[in-house]
């Protein structure tokens, strides 16, 4: 697992020459972090790791508007986030969907970031382990054990609420998945699996502290340089 990964998701936001000052400040550390940015925002090598925040279940076809695995990879991105609490929320994605993609991306070696979480009712009810654990085993199925990919929990509840889950519950909950991958086959159990949910610099350095938490999924406050690098700065801390 070694160094903390920090993914700046930057949804439907930012421009060229955002980027491109993004690229300057951080290109050091390009080993360590990425941004999920907007599609017409790939294309262009920069400094650092880029991706897409959504890919097409299929290969080719009559689906207006869908962007494929491998038309992601020939812009020069990385991975892609796979099943987001927006995308599910907004535009029904299923289990089962994320899954396909999840298999289009590996067919590619495109990079899969799988992003789990529960909503704030299935928390209060004390879901969030079985919610997460039913999601995971869903995006998993008819993975082979040497694929690689990277597990994001983010806690519906947790995003863009200025909510964030305390250390103590995201380890608990990054614990569970790391024994549901461990449960699957031997060679998942060591994947990144990230934190997402209202990260900032405040809260960065004690939820990248915890054992099972490997990095982190950033959302507004990867939207500026100074609270990223703020984020960067408590990963390489620890």
């Amino acid at each position: 697992m070694n160094a903390p990964w920090i993914v700046g998701n930057w949804k439907l936001h930012g421009d060229r020459p955002k980027l491109l000052q993004f690229s300057q400040v951080f290109a050091d550390r390009k080993q360590s972090i990425a941004l999920s940015v907007p599609a017409t925002l790939l294309g262009t090598e920069y400094a650092i790791a880029l991706g897409a925040q959504d890919v097409s279940a299929h290969k080719h076809g009559a689906y207006t508007g869908e962007i494929s695995a491998e038309m992601y990879l020939e812009t020069g991105a990385k991975f892609s986030l796979i099943g987001h609490s927006e995308r599910r929320q907004y535009h029904g994605e299923t289990d089962a969907s994320v899954n396909a993609k999840v298999l289009r991306c590996l067919s590619v070696n495109l990079l899969p970031v799988i992003c789990v979480g529960e909503t704030e009712s299935e928390f209060d009810a004390g879901r969030s382990a079985e919610v997460v654990r039913a999601q995971l085993l869903a995006a998993l199925d008819g993975v082979a054990s040497d694929a690689e990919f990277v597990v994001a929990y983010e806690p519906v509840w947790a995003i863009g609420t200025g909510k964030s889950a305390t250390a103590e519950i995201a380890q608990a909950v990054h614990a569970g998945i790391r024994a549901t991958l461990a449960s699957i086959c031997d060679e998942f159990a060591s994947k990144k699996i990230l934190y997402g949910g209202s990260v900032k610099p405040e809260n960065a350095k004690e939820l990248l502290a915890q054992p099972d938490i490997n990095g982190a999924l950033v959302g507004g406050a990867s939207l500026e340089i100074d609270s990223f690098a703020g984020i960067v700065a408590a990963a390489e801390e620890n």
